[in-house]
């Protein structure tokens, strides 16, 4: 949609040209690749991030570490015991109550089994924020704002 309506205001102002058109082409697929949005599912024991350009997966049943990165998007890191990475928006974890109690079910089997070792100030803080939310939704919903 970007891209035909930059070349139409090229077009309207008379100085479209073929070298022009390839750059707007070029700027609308880069504005694509960055700004794709992340796909997170997860099941038991597992947790998937699909990209444009990658699928990452990680075993949440066997986490070792857990961290909140801080900056312009936070991202919550997640690795496991076999060397596996995933980052994630808190956000979608916000948005997916479900996806939530997954990743926290299988935290939790992961500090049973004393594989987590850091982490459990970052999945507290996740869930304060996710509660909070899910009240502010409720009171919203039932009129008690």
């Amino acid at each position: 949609m970007l891209l035909a309506l930059l070349l139409l205001i090229d077009w309207g102002v008379g100085t479209l040209s073929a070298p022009r058109a390839t750059l707007w082409a070029a700027l609308a697929v880069l504005l694509f690749v960055v700004l794709y949005p992340t796909r997170v599912s997860a099941g038991e024991g597992w947790l998937v991030a699909r990209g444009l350009l990658r699928t990452r997966l990680v075993r949440t049943d066997h986490l070792v570490s857990v961290r909140c990165l801080d900056g312009v998007g936070q991202r919550l890191v997640l690795r496991d015991t076999f060397g596996a990475r995933v980052e994630v928006d808190p956000r979608v974890l916000v948005a997916n109550p479900p996806l939530w109690r997954r990743l926290d079910e299988d935290a939790r089997l992961s500090a049973l089994r004393s594989t987590l070792s850091c982490g459990q100030t970052a999945l507290h803080r996740v869930s304060e924020r996710i509660d909070r939310e899910t009240a502010l939704t409720v009171f919203k919903v039932s009129g008690l704002e």
